[in-house]
């Protein structure tokens, strides 16, 4: 892939919905649960609109839905979602479940395609770091065909919104997966939309603040402009971890809380004209709105797993969290510390659950699931990264562990 198609250009797309289809497409009817997840609103007031219970929606009836002022986006466009409705398959399609028999699985490949295959409701606790929007460029780094129509890899959508759609789609791929009183734990870093060279990892983002590299925007594989998109001006910020909590709630979760993560030192940003940022936020979401949730777990945990800092952090496990930042020593260029994934992991989580980290990259999340014996699944895309974390693994259990499980597509 070369260095252009690399480039994040954020141009909003004109768009507008149609309203021209045939009777046999107007009269084809969808689950109810679909259409409220698509038009971001509960089956309740879906109901209330139509002024009937039913548990259809005819795609008549879901054009009357998306004129009123209650819609909003979720993971489908407006102008997309007639035909991403009439896309759908009329039934689930049968697919080979992956296997969670033992105690840690590795998974190659993409969390889009792994998580239908995912047994139902045996997940009790997803925690994950995924990608930024625009932040970094990785090795492995392949187009996704997500369902708003873009084609591109997670986390290098040409806007803000693209982004935003993407992971609530991996949202939504996920609910069937939680079980009722589970819980997920996403960690989201914001992002201005500045023009800026796109880097590999956090070490060469530290020597460029620095002024200790000379190369110039153009020496860079990757770039990100700022300019054409439809509001967000040059250096504002775009809200993209509140942005997709709304949206997490207009597809059916709950968002217990929104966490500020203070990390131990400030990003070293070169900025005069605002703050410097010194946190990132994870969203705890869950499908009822009393999960699985074990507050005693926060006193009793050593520190490095996840237990109270008591430098920053009192009794009373609050929704500012105070962990220190994770070193990279295991080649991966955006990890979380292991306290991070320790912590969710014993507050909503018990001994012998199976959890799921859907971009496990070096393997942190299983490493501390192992440390509290819980049963643990990681997909990731890159094979080295898989591999890091199967050795990460291997040493903290002082046991032979296999080799990476690949479903076969």
């Amino acid at each position: 892939m070369n260095a252009t198609h690399r480039d994040i250009k954020p141009h909003s797309e004109i768009a507008t919905l149609s309203r021209t289809y045939t009777r046999d497409e107007l009269d084809t009817t969808f689950t109810l649960d679909t259409v409220a997840a698509v038009v971001g609103m509960s089956p309740g007031f879906v109901r209330k609109v139509l002024g009937h219970g039913a548990k259809r929606v005819s795609l008549e009836e879901t054009l009357h839905l998306l004129e009123q002022d209650a819609f909003h986006e979720t993971f489908i466009p407006r102008s997309r979602v007639p035909r991403y409705l009439l896309s759908l398959p009329p039934a689930l399609e049968s697919c080979d479940r992956l296997d969670l028999g033992a105690e840690h699985t590795l998974y190659h490949g993409n969390a889009k395609d792994l998580l239908p295959r995912m047994p139902a409701r045996s997940i009790r606790c997803i925690v994950t770091s995924s990608p930024y929007w625009a932040t970094r460029i990785y090795d492995t780094h392949f187009p996704v065909d997500w369902s708003d129509g873009e084609s591109c890899p997670y986390g290098h959508e040409q806007t803000p919104e693209g982004f935003i759609r993407h992971t609530v789609e991996l949202l939504f791929l996920a609910k069937p997966v939680l079980t009722l009183d589970g819980s997920v734990w996403w960690n989201l870093m914001d992002t201005y939309n500045t023009r800026t060279q796109i880097r590999s990892n956090a070490s060469e983002t530290l020597k460029a603040m620095q002024g200790k590299d000379s190369r110039s925007w153009a020496d860079y594989a990757c770039r990100r402009y700022s300019a054409g998109h439809a509001y967000l001006s040059d250096g504002e910020q775009c809200l993209i971890p509140t942005r997709i909590a709304e949206r997490a709630s207009r597809i059916g979760y709950w968002v217990k809380s929104v966490i500020s993560w203070k990390k131990e030192g400030s990003l070293p940003e070169t900025v005069s004209t605002r703050v410097t940022r010194e946190v990132e936020h994870i969203l705890h979401l869950s499908l009822q709105r009393s999960p699985y949730f074990n507050k005693d777990a926060f006193r009793t945990l050593p520190p490095p797993l996840g237990g109270r800092n008591a430098r920053y952090e009192f009794d009373k496990v609050t929704d500012v969290w105070c962990l220190p930042t994770a070193n990279g020593r295991d080649g991966h260029g955006a990890q979380f510390p292991l306290a991070l994934p320790g912590r969710c992991l014993a507050l909503t989580s018990e001994p012998s659950d199976v959890v799921l980290d859907p971009f496990v990259g070096s393997g942190t999340t299983i490493v501390a699931a192992n440390a509290l014996g819980r049963r643990s699944v990681g997909f990731d895309v890159d094979k080295d990264y898989l591999e890091t974390a199967r050795k990460r693994l291997a040493k903290d259990t002082q046991i032979s562990l296999p080799g990476l499980t690949i479903p076969q597509p």
